[in-house]
């Protein structure tokens, strides 16, 4: 196994990363809220990429996986901040977005910035603006009471321990919001979603699609396919949404 890479950010984070050196575009993952860049769908892709000669880099955002700096201090800025630190300092040219869950809001903001090196996206299970549209507006008054009073509350996962989410988290989220104005995708986009996702719905799935605008975008609801959307059958039609937008499917 090759050994961990890392990369001082602006903002002086220290962020743990793999690179693979090959044929561009490419293709950047982007992972989800906790997790790391261990899990099945982006080592998967990765060897994928490996064995067609394809340049791609994994990453741990900011207190994520061996990356510096702790869980509950970061929010959907410092994530966004380090995923434009990855991609300046570490890729070159045109890129292929790969975003799961988080990972898919933040390949929205990274599209809002740099749209002119992306040649292709895919996400899984995208949860842009969750922060808002998921956690503040499911929160009882208790909740949002100790956001004010503690500065966190903490929600349970089906995947790992609690989530503790902080007020910062949701304030900086309100200012990080993509479906809330333009969201222009002006490059080949497939949104994959599955319809036994507890974490993520359907209509959230439905309503990026109508809300961006581009001249190619299709969503793929696989029934019964979860969230964590990586048996199989499900890593293959990561990787033909990858070739779609490659334009070798």
């Amino acid at each position: 196994m090759a050994a961990t890479d890392f990369l001082e950010t602006p903002q002086g984070r220290r962020l743990a990363y793999h690179k693979t050196e090959g044929a561009g575009p490419t293709i950047v993952f982007l992972g989800g809220l906790k997790s790391d860049m261990e899990g099945t769908k982006v080592v998967h892709l990765e060897a994928w990429a490996q064995a067609r000669g394809q340049s791609f880099l994994r990453f741990d955002y900011s207190g994520h996986g061996e990356s510096s700096g702790a869980f509950t201090k970061g929010c959907i800025g410092d994530w966004h901040q380090d995923t434009l630190a990855a991609v300046k300092a570490l890729t070159d040219g045109p890129l292929i977005v790969v975003g799961s869950s988080m990972g898919g809001w933040q390949a929205l903001l990274l599209a809002k910035v740099m749209p002119e090196r992306i040649a292709g996206m895919v996400t899984i299970a995208a949860a842009p603006d969750f922060t808002e549209d998921g956690y503040w507006a499911s929160f009882s008054d208790e909740q949002k009471a100790a956001l004010d009073t503690v500065g966190h509350v903490e929600l349970p996962s089906d995947y790992m321990e609690p989530y503790v989410i902080t007020m910062r988290m949701i304030e900086d989220g309100r200012q990080n919001l993509v479906l809330r104005g333009a969201l222009d995708l002006p490059f080949p986009v497939r949104f994959l979603q599955g319809t036994a996702d507890t974490a993520v719905s359907t209509e959230t799935a439905v309503r990026l699609l109508e809300h961006a605008a581009g001249p190619d975008m299709r969503l793929l609801l696989v029934k019964g396919a979860d969230h964590r959307f990586s048996d199989e059958k499900c890593l293959r039609l990561i990787e033909t949404a990858v070739l779609d937008v490659l334009g070798e499917a």
